[in-house]
Order: structure tokens, then C-alpha cells, then sequence
């Protein structure tokens, strides 16, 4: 029976056409593979940045050994004496509104915010390896070192087991929770608009249009 004829040239046609389609599967596989999510949290007056701990980058962020239980941290900034107060009255309002110094709030979380919290909103936005780089350089740069490693919290936090922690910056009316948010989005590379942005919707309404999920 005579054997059966293969076309010359066919294996390495075929060969051919398989390298080319694993090269033009290969750039997305590998954005995808590097692509990070976080979340932005918000109750309609503060808005918080949420990371999974296991993408935190061992050298970056050395308090967030304090949550090594957690599944996410959720970041927030506020004033060092309005935010920590559970009920501030009119006087530490009033005086939230001129320059002071700030704390950072870190809360562990065993799911996304909006699965925790009943009235959070919560915005999920996927950064690729340098965008989520540079938002945890950011985030990493918002605690007060006085150039020592790492800063032990000043206070217990708002929830069981969140602390707060000496942070950088000076807030004010101008500056408030919802413009460090923004700062630490745009300082990643998306298009936010940092100045004009004070309360949590001026920063959601922007992080909706860029078509977030």
C-alpha cells in the first residue's frame, strides 16, 4: 500500500502560523498577567484606596506587617484630630478646615469594601505594573518615617483593629481625604483631576466617566 503523500513544506507552514499566534496572544496574556486590582471605597464623604496585601511589594509599605491576617488594606488620610473622633463637635469641625497635621487610617478587610461595609460604594480599577508601582510609592510616601523604616501607629482606628498612623501632608478644606485619593490615582497615571477635587462625589463622578468598573 503506498504511503501517504504530505504536502512539502506543510509542517513548517503550520509551524510558522503557531509561533505567530502565540506571539499575538503573548503581549496581552502578559498585561494581564501584570495588571493589578484595587478599589476606591467611599461613604459618601470619605474615600479610602483599597490593595490586596498580597500585591504589596515586600519592601513597600513596612506597616502593613501590622495586618498580616488581612486579605486587603483599605488607605485613607484625614486630619490627625477630626478623623480619629468618632463624634467631633463644632470646634474640631471648624478647625479641620485650616492646615494641620494628618494621620493615615489602615483597615483590614477579608473582601473588597463594598462586600464589608453596607453603605460603602466602591469603584474597582484595574492598574497595570507601572500604575500600581507608583500608587504604592504614593501610598508608601503618605506615612511620617522621620526617616526611621517603618512608624508605629499613634491611635486605634475607627473599626476593630484599623490604627492610625503619622502621615505626611497638611490637611485642609482644600486638601481633604478626597484630594489625597485623587493625588495618589493621578500620581499612578490616570486622568483625575486633582485640583477642585474636595468631597468624595467630585472624585467618583470622574473615576465613573473614565468608564471604571
Amino acid at each position: 500500500m503506498p504511503g501517504r503523500r504530505v504536502r512539502p513544506g506543510f509542517s513548517v507552514v503550520r509551524l510558522v502560523w503557531l509561533v505567530m499566534l502565540v506571539s499575538s496572544l503573548w503581549p496581552a496574556s502578559r498585561v494581564l498577567a501584570d495588571a493589578h486590582r484595587v478599589f476606591i471605597s467611599s461613604n459618601g464623604w470619605h474615600t479610602g484606596i483599597v490593595i490586596a496585601i498580597a500585591d504589596i511589594p515586600e519592601e513597600s509599605i513596612p506597616e502593613a506587617a501590622d495586618f498580616a491576617g488581612a486579605v486587603y488594606l483599605e488607605f485613607g488620610w484625614g486630619d490627625a484630630e477630626f478623623y480619629p473622633t468618632p463624634d467631633p463637635g463644632i470646634g474640631t469641625t471648624l478647625r479641620a478646615t485650616f492646615p494641620g497635621p494628618a494621620v493615615v487610617h489602615v483597615s483590614p478587610l477579608d473582601a473588597p469594601p463594598g462586600a464589608v461595609f453596607d453603605d460603602v460604594e466602591e469603584i474597582a480599577l484595574l492598574l497595570n505594573a507601572g500604575q500600581f508601582r507608583r500608587l504604592i510609592d504614593y501610598i508608601h510616601e503618605s506615612f511620617e518615617r522621620e526617616g526611621k523604616h517603618r512608624v508605629w501607629p499613634s491611635a486605634r482606628g475607627l473599626y476593630r483593629f484599623s490604627m492610625f498612623y503619622p502621615a505626611t501632608g497638611r490637611f485642609h478644606l482644600f486638601n481633604t481625604c478626597n484630594t489625597w485619593t485623587a493625588r495618589g490615582l493621578a500620581a499612578a497615571g490616570l486622568d483625575v483631576r486633582v485640583a477642585g477635587t474636595q468631597r468624595a462625589e467630585d472624585l467618583m463622578r470622574q473615576l465613573y466617566d473614565l468608564g471604571a468598573e
